[in-house]
This record gives structure tokens, C-alpha cells and sequence, in this order.
């Protein structure tokens, strides 16, 4: 049966216009991708995330046969870094090294630009961490217990660092003084490298640090590990005991992670294919040594599974920040 020339016109054009629309996206999709990606970090050089970052971005760049970029976006606990991500293009070409800081704590202290769970697509959980208790070597306490003896000693005047306002150092810091009943000054960073910093250069006495961050000064000798923050001592410094072995914390623990997102609305077919090759490069031996070494545990999952976890942090975390009454200063 032939059609009228006035009903075939009209679906030929919409078939075109389909075409037009599907076939560039499918190819694009197919080429991906055909430039450099880039990773945004929310903190400067030094810290733990651009150190993770910059140990899987060469591996990841070989997996996907493109350069990966680290592009540094400090300030405000990785929250500036978060809102430049969530506001870039969905293209699959801009990722972001999400923090525990920025996508739990950071919004259930203060407003930030970005919703954590609309604003990102997220891809894989990426490492598990401890925090840990870095002490200046010219400190009088070597010890958790003599931490807190000295703390007692100068009510408010000891102070602490952390990477910064509402940081997992930070909460850390205030679920210690909680239990361990003392008062100490928190002192927040724009990061973890610049708290080192004057840790080392003794302008600190006390640094509540990623312990990645922590473990090459005090394997040099120049730094003091107080304890640990996780449920188990860290294989990267087994001779550290935990601030759950000290009487009268049993129960403390305050563990951090790290999570590669991208902007929301980047296309699925990307979001598998980053998943697929984030997965093979924690997994890859050199980068599991290189992580393991320095108390970092590498950690994957599904989109699904990392949303979900999301979910739950905010939930647990949120209590700790309403007992603790932290507000933006």
C-alpha cells in the first residue's frame, strides 16, 4: 500500500530528526574517551586525597588510554572543590575524589552549593581510612592516656588541628572530647598538608590526621603516633594502639573515606565504564601495595551500593554533630 506524500513527509522528518539526535550520542558514547579526563580534588598538595589521588590517576589514565589530570580546588573542607565538580559539564571528562567531609559532614553542620546526592552521579567507593592522633615530639604525652592527663591539665588550652571545619579529623577530634571528658581547642586547615606543616615545624601540638598523612613523619621519627582511630590497629603501624584501648574509650571510632563521583546527569554508559575501570585499578597489585603501605585500604563498589552508603553516614554522622553541637563558625 502506498502512503500519501502528506502523512510519509512527517515521519520521515521526525525518523531524521531521531537520527540526528541518537547517532552523535552513540558514537560519542563509543569514542569515549577521546581527550583528558580530570579528577578534582578538594584540598591542596600534601594531603591524603590528593595523595590517593594522584596514585590511581596514572593507572586510570593506562586503563583508559587518555591523560587524567589532578586539578587542586582547595578550601572550605573540600566543599569548594565539591561545588566546582557538581557544577561542570556532564561529559564523563570531570570527576571528583568526594570526601566523607564534604558529602556527609560539611552538609550537616552548615548550607553548601550542592546537594550530595542529587547534584552527583556517583561511580565507586574508592579507599577506606583511619584517622589518627600525630603528636609534635617536643609534646609531654606520648600516649592517649597521658594526652589525656595533660588535656585535663590545661583546660581549653591545648589545642588540636585538623584538615578542617567539620573534616572527619575535626569530628574525631570532638567525639574524643566527648568521652574522654576533656576540653582542647580545635584549630581547622585548609588541608591536611598545611597542618602537617606546622605540626613538623612545631606550631601545633597535636594534629588529628588522615593516617596516611601521618605515617611517613612518623616512620621518620619526626612525629609521635598517639593511636589510631579505627576498631583495629592499622597494618601500616601495628605497634599503634587504637584510641579505643585506652579505659574508658572502649567503643570510640572514627574512620574516613573516599569516593569517585561526577556531575550528575553524566551518561550511564560512562558512569559503568569508570565503575568497570576503577574496580581494575584498586585491584591491580602496585596500587594495592601503594595504598596498603600507608594505611589506606582500597575499597570498590557499585553506584548503587555507594549511594546507598552515602545515605547511611549521613545518618550516623549527623547524630555525633548534634550531640556535639557543632555549628559553622
Amino acid at each position: 500500500m502506498t502512503q500519501h506524500p502528506a502523512i510519509r513527509t512527517p515521519f520521515a522528518a521526525a525518523c531524521a530528526a531521531l537520527l540526528a539526535l541518537t547517532l552523535p550520542a552513540a558514537a560519542s558514547a563509543e569514542e569515549y574517551p577521546s581527550r583528558p579526563l580530570r579528577i578534582i580534588v578538594g584540598f591542596p598538595p600534601g594531603g591524603a586525597t590528593d595523595l590517593v589521588a594522584r596514585i590511581i590517576a596514572p593507572k586510570l589514565a593506562e586503563s583508559l588510554k587518555q591523560q587524567v589530570i589532578v586539578d587542586n580546588r582547595s578550601g572550605a573542607n573540600g566543599t569548594i572543590g565539591a561545588d566546582i565538580a557538581a557544577k561542570s559539564t556532564p561529559d564523563g571528562y570531570n570527576l571528583h575524589l568526594a570526601t566523607l567531609g564534604a558529602l556527609v559532614i560539611s552538609p550537616s553542620i552548615t548550607k553548601v552549593p550542592y546537594d550530595p546526592l542529587k547534584d552527583f552521579a556517583t561511580i565507586s567507593m574508592t579507599v577506606q581510612l583511619q584517622n589518627m592522633f600525630l603528636a609534635h615530639p617536643s609534646l609531654a604525652a606520648r600516649t592517649i592516656p597521658e594526652l589525656i592527663t595533660l588535656s585535663k591539665q590545661k583546660p581549653g588550652g591545648l589545642n588540636y588541628a585538623s584538615s578542617g571545619l567539620g573534616s572527619p579529623g575535626h569530628l574525631a577530634g570532638e567525639l574524643f572530647k566527648t568521652m574522654a571528658k576533656v576540653e582542647m581547642t580545635h584549630i581547622p586547615y585548609k588541608g591536611g598538608g598545611p597542618a602537617l606543616s606546622d605540626l613538623l615545624g612545631g606550631q601545633l601540638p597535636v594534629f588529628v590526621a588522615v593516617i596516611s598523612t601521618g605515617v611517613p613523619p612518623v616512620k621518620a621519627g619526626r612525629a609521635v603516633a598517639l593511636a589510631v582511630t579505627g576498631a583495629k590497629r592499622s597494618s601500616a603501624l601495628p605497634g599503634v594502639p587504637t584510641v579505643a584501648e585506652t579505659p574508658g574509650m572502649k567503643g570510640y571510632e572514627a574512620s574516613n573515606w573516599y569516593g569517585m563521583v561526577a556531575p550528575a546527569g553524566t551518561p550511564p554508559a560512562i558512569i559503568t565504564r569508570l565503575q568497570r575501570e576503577l574496580h581494575a585499578v584498586n585491584n591491580a597489585p602496585d596500587i594495592r601495595e601503594a595504598l596498603l603501605s600507608r594505611g589506606i585500604d582500597p575499597d570498590s563498589s557499585t553506584p548503587g551500593e555507594f549511594t546507598a552508603y552515602i545515605r547511611a553516614e549521613t545518618a550516623k554522622w549527623g547524630k555525633v554533630i548534634s550531640a556535639a553541637n557543632l555549628k559553622p563558625n
